[in-house]
């Protein structure tokens, strides 16, 4: 790869697919948890700290970021370091009570997290490039 791939702009694709793979990831390991015997709280955990960020993802996308707002885009940037803060420290919290529900929720919700933004950074730069 050479550097003109990562600073040649592109139009930003849709987040639709990402989004739903994430989701699908969490609904599919339900079963997984039931026969494995984990902690349903574990999964209980990480699907909610999922809905939420999602949420705020979708919050922040009706922001409008770009150079000609950016108010928005330093709300948008802050907010989203915020989301990964957020969702660390409440995972934290719970391992420190039970870790048994801490580890399983926080491995989840990186499984969800990681094929999300692979599927993110694959449809950013399937994109044919600005002109």
């Amino acid at each position: 790869m050479t550097a003109r791939v990562f600073s040649t702009p592109r139009a930003v694709p849709s987040r639709v697919l990402p989004i739903v793979a994430g989701g699908a990831v969490v609904a599919l390991a339900l079963p997984v948890f039931l026969a494995a015997g984990w902690p349903l709280a574990g999964w209980g955990l990480a699907a909610v700290l999922w809905l939420a960020a999602q949420t705020l993802s979708l919050l922040l996308t009706r922001l409008r970021p770009g150079s000609g707002n950016l108010a928005a885009s330093g709300v948008v940037g802050i907010s989203m370091m915020f989301r990964a803060v957020a969702v660390g420290v409440v995972v934290i919290a719970v391992a420190a009570t039970d870790p048994e529900v801490g580890v399983a929720a926080a491995l989840l919700y990186a499984l969800a997290y990681t094929l999300e933004f692979a599927l993110s950074l694959l449809s950013y730069f399937g994109n044919e490039p600005a002109s």
